[in-house]
C-alpha cells in the first residue's frame, strides 16, 4: 500500500494533487501567482474546496493573467461576486485584483516574479525530513519576511501562514513527511540544503 502524508485524503482530486503537484518545484510565474492568490482564497476553508473550484477561478479570472487583473474595476468585481463557481468572498475577490497590482510592480524592480520568490531560499528547494505532520511548522521566519515584502509591495491575503502553506505547495520546500513516498522523489528534484528553514 502506497504511503501518504497523513493530511491527503482519499478523495482522487487531493491524491492527484498530492502524488503530481504539491512540493514540486514550480518556476512559472503564471502558475505562481494562481498558486498565491488560491492559497490566500483558501483563508478559513480547506483546500479541497479550492482545489475543486480551481478551474472555475482559470476561467473567471482570466487564467489568471496578472495585466488583465489588474485592470479590473466594480464591474468586474461584481460579475465575480456572482459566479456561484468561485469563493464569493468581496475582500477576497479585492485583494486578488490588488495582488495582480503588486505582481506588475514586481516586475518592474525583478526580472521576473519566479526570481523574486526563489531568491527566499537561495533559489534551491529546502529538504525538510519531518516524521509527522505534527512536526511541521505553519508559518517560519522566511515565511514572514516573504509577507512583510509582499505586504510592502501592495499584496493582500499574504500572511505568513498564507505565504508557507504557498512555499510547500510550489516545492520552494519538501514538507512531505519522510515516510510518504513522494518525499523521496521531490527530494531527486534539489540537492540538500542541510535542515528546515
Amino acid at each position: 500500500m502506497i504511503k501518504r502524508c497523513a493530511w491527503c485524503s482519499s478523495d482522487p482530486q487531493y491524491v492527484a494533487y498530492h502524488d503530481e503537484e504539491w512540493g514540486v518545484p514550480l518556476h512559472n510565474d503564471r502558475r505562481l501567482f494562481e498558486m498565491l492568490i488560491l492559497e490566500g482564497t483558501q483563508a478559513g476553508l480547506s483546500w479541497l474546496t479550492i482545489l475543486r473550484k480551481r478551474d472555475n477561478y482559470r476561467e473567471a479570472f482570466d487564467n489568471f493573467d496578472a495585466r488583465r487583473i489588474a485592470s479590473y474595476g466594480k464591474e468586474d468585481i461584481d460579475r465575480l461576486m456572482q459566479n456561484t463557481g468561485i469563493v464569493r468572498n468581496r475582500l477576497k475577490i479585492e485583494a486578488s485584483v490588488k495582488n495582480a497590482r503588486g505582481f506588475l510592480q514586481l516586475l518592474e524592480e525583478y526580472p521576473s516574479f519566479t526570481s523574486y520568490l526563489w531568491r527566499y531560499v537561495d533559489d534551491v528547494p529546502v529538504q525538510n525530513r519531518w516524521h509527522s505532520i505534527g512536526e511541521i511548522p505553519s508559518q517560519t521566519r522566511v515565511s514572514e519576511q516573504m509577507s512583510r515584502d509582499l505586504k510592502n509591495h501592495g499584496f493582500n491575503f499574504v500572511g505568513p501562514t498564507i505565504c508557507y502553506a504557498f512555499m510547500q505547495a510550489v516545492g520552494m520546500v519538501n514538507d512531505h513527511t519522510v515516510d510518504c513516498f513522494r518525499h523521496g522523489e521531490i527530494a531527486k528534484l534539489a540537492k540538500w540544503t542541510g535542515g528546515p528553514l
